[in-house]
């Protein structure tokens, strides 16, 4: 895993290029879901890293499979196809560029299903996982340090509005996301050679905790890169990462008056 210095870069002070990424078989380009300005960054560097593969966090392999060479030139065809407006995902005029960015690339899902979701209450994540669970460490407890900083960034996310009991679900639905975004990331780079994008979220892309360290573990001979990007107004995301951008906040309003509004 590349181990480079890390940046925290501003606009002012001059943005990463491609070549932050020289030495990387997978990249991972962190984002805040609904951030436009991440987006316009990820597409950016989709363009200069010319990636053999794109990965998205956001699509099923069901969904990437609707994907044709025609469709990367008809912005409103691949949002049908791909069933977009149905996905609860931001609005997809976000994400069109990053296709558009690498139209030669092979395209990767690696959403878990919804119906999938559904079944963890039910089912081990290393059941859900299948064959490779212990490779991942999916059969593994947590530590206790990290379970903990887990349960309350699940708590802070969720306004203190989530049953104690329902946040180690929580975290055991992140831990399988992280797999399977690792996994598809691997699968891509083993069937194009590299190199691989992976658009996803800072929460997915950090490297304590995140994806990559599932890529390290399973395959440490891979080189992985994971970028960051933050807002003005809250600094950079946590959990470490080899390069990150404090780009333009967004206008949320109150993200808890929801919970408190039933």
């Amino acid at each position: 895993m590349i181990r480079a210095l890390v940046l925290v870069l501003t606009a002012s002070a001059g943005m990463a290029g491609a070549a932050e990424f020289d030495d990387a078989d997978i990249v991972f380009l962190g984002e805040q879901h609904d951030n436009p300005a991440h987006h316009a960054r990820q597409a950016e560097l989709v363009d200069e890293i010319a990636p053999a593969a794109l990965v998205f966090e956001m699509m099923t392999p069901a969904q990437v499979a609707a994907v044709t060479p025609e469709l990367i030139g008809d912005e409103a065809g691949l949002e049908a196809a791909l069933g977009w407006a149905e996905s609860g995902w931001p609005d997809f005029s976000l994400y069109y560029p990053i296709f558009a960015a690498a139209p030669e690339a092979a395209f990767y899902g690696a959403a878990l299903p919804r119906e999938e979701a559904r079944q963890i209450m039910d089912r081990s994540i290393a059941d859900m996982f299948g064959a490779q669970a212990a490779e991942y460490g999916l059969t593994d407890p947590l530590p206790d340090d990290q379970r903990e900083a887990r349960e309350a960034l699940q708590a802070e996310a969720h306004c203190d509005a989530l049953p104690d009991e329902m946040l180690p679900v929580m975290i055991d639905i992140q831990r399988l996301r992280d797999a399977y975004i690792a996994r598809a990331a691997l699968e891509a780079l083993d069937a194009t050679g590299g190199p691989v994008a992976v658009i996803t979220g800072n929460g997915h892309a950090r490297l304590d905790w995140g994806a990559p360290s599932y890529v390290e573990r399973v395959a440490p001979e891979v080189a992985v890169a994971a970028f960051g990007q933050g807002e003005a107004a809250h600094g950079a995301p946590e959990g470490g990462f080899d390069v990150t951008e404090i780009g333009p906040d967004v206008d949320r309003g109150d993200p808890c008056a929801q919970f408190r509004d039933g």
